[in-house]
């Protein structure tokens, strides 16, 4: 190829790649989606967990909903009041009092206190293991099963199965819920940070049912519901609940307990290395 052919070559190429580039910056403004700058701002003041835990697609997703006031300026979890307050001043308006949650698990059935059908050496999967016969190696149907499938989905490493039984690190915990739905026998709630007094069973047998197979099951006796000045606890199902809009942290319902399945949770951290001793 002579010389010619090559310069004339690579000016046709040129213009062909300026002719393009100037067509592709007349559509890209023409055809441009804005973005709303505050939805920018808040997606920058949001933690960048992409937990999922307000209900949206990640971070990007929740801020596209605040920025469109289709969600609370705290919808998200893990910031909490501090994020919210931040959010709140983007958006231009007043973030509220919202109260800082953690994950619990309601039951207190571990190795030494549940009583076992049978040895089990399948699946290590929770979902799986109640579908097999019997419910899983525990004799309480309500039980945790301990085979991890919460701590599998928490994000923020803030639950462990201990003993048999699932316990959560309230320092660690950011309230995202994706426990909660990991758990298939329903057995976690999202419940104040400031309340410390739990009950430690979710069994719906009736008492000699519960002792027949857990040492530390609600016999649904009602002592702790006559015993709460504040209409707090009640026995749903043949096991106490506690309001905790009630609740005042009195301990009262726990120390009239004659089973001792109501009582002030002082969860273990794990260690650097991950383990809970």
């Amino acid at each position: 190829m002579s010389v010619t052919g090559i310069i004339l070559a690579a000016v046709v190429v040129g213009a062909t790649g300026l002719i393009i580039g100037f067509f592709l910056g007349i559509a890209g403004k023409k055809f441009a989606v804005e973005v709303d700058p505050r939805e920018e701002a808040v997606l920058e003041a949001l933690p960048g967990n992409n937990c999922g835990g307000c209900g949206f697609p990640g971070c990007s997703g929740l801020a596209a909903a605040i920025a469109k006031g289709e969600a609370d300026v705290g919808a998200c979890p893990v910031g909490g009041s501090p994020v919210a307050e931040v959010i709140g001043g983007i958006m231009g308006v007043s973030a509220g009092g919202s109260e800082r949650m953690v994950a619990y698990v309601n039951c207190g059935g571990d190795c030494t206190k549940a009583k076992e059908r049978y040895n089990y050496f399948g699946e290590e999967d929770c979902a799986m293991v109640a579908h097999v016969p019997g419910g899983g190696p525990k004799s309480c149907d309500f039980g945790c099963l301990g085979f991890g499938n919460c701590v599998k989905a928490c994000p923020f490493d803030a639950i462990h199965v201990v003993n048999g039984i699932a316990l959560v690190d309230h320092e660690a915990c950011k309230a995202c819920g994706k426990c909660v739905s990991a758990c298939p026998r329903h057995l976690i709630d999202l419940v104040p940070y400031s309340k410390k007094y739990f009950v430690t069973c979710s069994s719906k047998d009736k008492g000699k049912a519960v002792m027949s197979v857990c040492d530390v099951g609600c016999i649904g006796c009602r002592m702790c519901e006559k015993e709460c000045h504040f209409d707090a606890v009640h026995v749903e199902n043949n096991v106490a609940r506690i309001d905790y809009d009630k609740c005042k942290n009195c301990g009262m319902c726990a120390k009239k307990c004659p089973k001792k399945i109501i009582y002030k949770v002082e969860v273990p951290k794990p260690d650097a290395k991950g383990k809970i001793a």
